[in-house]
Protein backbone atom coordinates (compact mmCIF):
# COMPACT_ATOMS: atom_id res chain seq x y z
CA UNK A 1 0.00 0.00 0.00
CA UNK A 2 2.73 1.87 0.39
CA UNK A 3 4.25 1.78 -2.56
CA UNK A 4 1.47 2.53 -4.40
CA UNK A 5 0.66 5.75 -2.04
CA UNK A 6 4.40 7.04 -3.02
CA UNK A 7 3.51 6.54 -6.92
CA UNK A 8 0.64 8.23 -7.18
CA UNK A 9 2.32 10.87 -4.53
CA UNK A 10 5.24 10.81 -7.43
CA UNK A 11 2.87 10.69 -10.44
CA UNK A 12 0.98 14.01 -8.68
CA UNK A 13 4.00 15.79 -8.34
CA UNK A 14 5.31 15.21 -11.61
CA UNK A 15 1.89 16.65 -13.27
CA UNK A 16 2.31 19.49 -10.80
CA UNK A 17 5.94 20.02 -11.98
CA UNK A 18 4.98 19.55 -15.41
CA UNK A 19 2.21 21.94 -14.89
CA UNK A 20 4.37 24.66 -13.45
CA UNK A 21 7.27 24.36 -16.09
CA UNK A 22 4.61 24.56 -19.21
CA UNK A 23 2.56 27.22 -17.51
CA UNK A 24 6.01 29.37 -18.19
CA UNK A 25 6.14 28.53 -21.85
CA UNK A 26 2.61 29.97 -22.49
CA UNK A 27 3.17 32.89 -24.55
CA UNK A 28 1.33 36.55 -23.44
CA UNK A 29 -0.28 38.32 -25.67
CA UNK A 30 1.73 41.88 -26.31
CA UNK A 31 0.16 44.79 -28.11
CA UNK A 32 0.97 48.57 -28.61
CA UNK A 33 -0.40 50.50 -25.63
CA UNK A 34 -1.89 52.67 -28.53
CA UNK A 35 -5.34 51.24 -29.22
CA UNK A 36 -6.07 49.44 -32.85
CA UNK A 37 -9.15 48.76 -34.37
CA UNK A 38 -10.59 47.07 -37.15
CA UNK A 39 -13.99 46.97 -38.77
CA UNK A 40 -15.80 43.20 -38.10
CA UNK A 41 -19.44 43.58 -39.43
CA UNK A 42 -22.79 45.36 -40.16
CA UNK A 43 -26.03 43.82 -39.53
CA UNK A 44 -29.18 45.03 -39.88
CA UNK A 45 -32.23 44.79 -37.17
CA UNK A 46 -35.43 46.54 -39.10
CA UNK A 47 -35.45 49.82 -38.04
CA UNK A 48 -32.15 49.08 -36.26
CA UNK A 49 -28.19 47.86 -36.51
CA UNK A 50 -25.14 46.86 -34.82
CA UNK A 51 -21.60 48.08 -36.03
CA UNK A 52 -19.02 45.93 -34.49
CA UNK A 53 -14.95 46.48 -34.55
CA UNK A 54 -12.30 44.24 -33.13
CA UNK A 55 -9.74 46.04 -30.84
CA UNK A 56 -6.66 45.60 -29.16
CA UNK A 57 -4.96 47.70 -26.42
CA UNK A 58 -1.70 46.84 -25.00
CA UNK A 59 -1.94 48.68 -21.42
CA UNK A 60 -5.66 47.82 -20.50
CA UNK A 61 -6.86 50.96 -20.35
CA UNK A 62 -9.80 50.58 -22.17
CA UNK A 63 -13.37 52.25 -20.83
CA UNK A 64 -14.70 54.97 -18.20
CA UNK A 65 -16.43 54.32 -15.59
CA UNK A 66 -19.64 56.48 -14.57
CA UNK A 67 -17.79 57.91 -11.84
CA UNK A 68 -14.99 59.19 -14.43
CA UNK A 69 -16.28 62.74 -14.92
CA UNK A 70 -13.26 64.81 -13.60
CA UNK A 71 -11.09 66.81 -16.30
CA UNK A 72 -10.32 65.28 -19.38
CA UNK A 73 -13.37 63.35 -18.39
CA UNK A 74 -15.96 65.85 -18.03
CA UNK A 75 -19.09 66.04 -19.93
CA UNK A 76 -18.19 69.61 -21.48
CA UNK A 77 -15.52 67.59 -22.65
CA UNK A 78 -14.77 65.47 -26.27
CA UNK A 79 -12.75 62.47 -24.27
CA UNK A 80 -16.15 62.02 -21.96
CA UNK A 81 -16.89 59.97 -24.74
CA UNK A 82 -14.23 57.48 -26.16
CA UNK A 83 -15.74 55.64 -29.28
CA UNK A 84 -16.42 58.19 -32.12
CA UNK A 85 -18.86 57.57 -34.81
CA UNK A 86 -19.43 59.85 -38.40
CA UNK A 87 -21.14 58.96 -40.93
CA UNK A 88 -21.11 59.73 -44.71
CA UNK A 89 -23.06 58.81 -47.37
CA UNK A 90 -22.10 58.13 -50.83
CA UNK A 91 -23.60 60.63 -53.73
CA UNK A 92 -22.15 60.42 -57.31
CA UNK A 93 -19.67 57.94 -56.54
CA UNK A 94 -18.22 60.57 -54.11
CA UNK A 95 -18.40 60.27 -50.30
CA UNK A 96 -19.85 63.10 -48.35
CA UNK A 97 -20.05 63.49 -44.24
CA UNK A 98 -23.26 63.85 -42.81
CA UNK A 99 -23.17 66.58 -40.36
CA UNK A 100 -25.81 65.82 -37.62
CA UNK A 101 -26.68 68.01 -34.96
CA UNK A 102 -25.87 66.15 -32.02
CA UNK A 103 -22.71 63.87 -32.72
CA UNK A 104 -22.50 60.54 -32.61
CA UNK A 105 -20.07 59.57 -29.64
CA UNK A 106 -20.35 56.61 -27.28
CA UNK A 107 -18.89 55.88 -23.73
CA UNK A 108 -17.30 52.47 -23.41
CA UNK A 109 -17.67 50.70 -20.13
CA UNK A 110 -14.07 50.48 -18.04
CA UNK A 111 -12.82 46.51 -19.25
CA UNK A 112 -9.63 46.75 -17.49
CA UNK A 113 -8.42 43.12 -17.37
CA UNK A 114 -6.99 42.08 -13.66
CA UNK A 115 -3.48 40.62 -13.09
CA UNK A 116 -0.15 40.81 -14.31
CA UNK A 117 -0.98 40.87 -18.21
CA UNK A 118 -3.35 44.08 -19.04
CA UNK A 119 -3.29 43.45 -22.68
CA UNK A 120 -6.77 43.66 -24.04
CA UNK A 121 -7.95 42.07 -27.29
CA UNK A 122 -11.83 42.04 -27.92
CA UNK A 123 -14.90 43.15 -29.80
CA UNK A 124 -17.12 46.23 -28.99
CA UNK A 125 -20.86 46.21 -30.86
CA UNK A 126 -22.67 49.82 -31.65
CA UNK A 127 -26.03 50.02 -31.32
CA UNK A 128 -27.73 51.96 -34.43
CA UNK A 129 -30.96 52.96 -33.58
CA UNK A 130 -32.64 54.38 -35.66
CA UNK A 131 -30.65 53.39 -38.66
CA UNK A 132 -30.08 55.11 -40.96
CA UNK A 133 -29.53 58.38 -39.03
CA UNK A 134 -30.14 60.52 -41.90
CA UNK A 135 -30.19 60.28 -45.75
CA UNK A 136 -30.29 62.55 -48.31
CA UNK A 137 -32.73 62.20 -51.46
CA UNK A 138 -29.42 62.14 -53.45
CA UNK A 139 -27.89 58.59 -51.69
CA UNK A 140 -28.89 55.46 -50.85
CA UNK A 141 -25.40 54.42 -49.87
CA UNK A 142 -23.81 54.80 -46.40
CA UNK A 143 -20.76 54.28 -44.47
CA UNK A 144 -19.73 54.77 -41.00
CA UNK A 145 -16.07 55.35 -39.87
CA UNK A 146 -14.87 54.68 -36.15
CA UNK A 147 -12.03 55.66 -33.86
CA UNK A 148 -11.61 54.78 -30.07
CA UNK A 149 -9.60 56.84 -27.16
CA UNK A 150 -8.09 55.09 -23.98
CA UNK A 151 -7.71 56.65 -20.70
CA UNK A 152 -4.37 57.92 -21.79
CA UNK A 153 -6.13 59.92 -24.85
CA UNK A 154 -3.78 57.67 -27.06
CA UNK A 155 -6.81 57.94 -30.13
CA UNK A 156 -6.41 54.74 -32.49
CA UNK A 157 -6.64 54.47 -35.98
CA UNK A 158 -10.29 55.26 -38.25
CA UNK A 159 -11.62 52.38 -40.00
CA UNK A 160 -14.72 52.75 -42.10
CA UNK A 161 -17.25 50.39 -42.33
CA UNK A 162 -18.75 48.26 -45.83
CA UNK A 163 -20.63 50.03 -47.75
CA UNK A 164 -24.19 49.70 -47.06
CA UNK A 165 -27.14 50.18 -49.13
CA UNK A 166 -30.18 51.72 -47.44
CA UNK A 167 -33.15 49.62 -47.87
Amino acid sequence: MKTSLNSVAKVAGACVLAGVVLSGCLKTEEFPDVPAIAFKSFEFFGDSASLTIKFTDGDGDVGLDASDVAPPYDTTSVFYYNLFLEQSEKVNGVWNDVEFEEPIYYRIPRITPTGQNKALEGEIAVAIDPFPFFITGNADTVRFSVEMVDRALNRSNKVFSNEIIVP
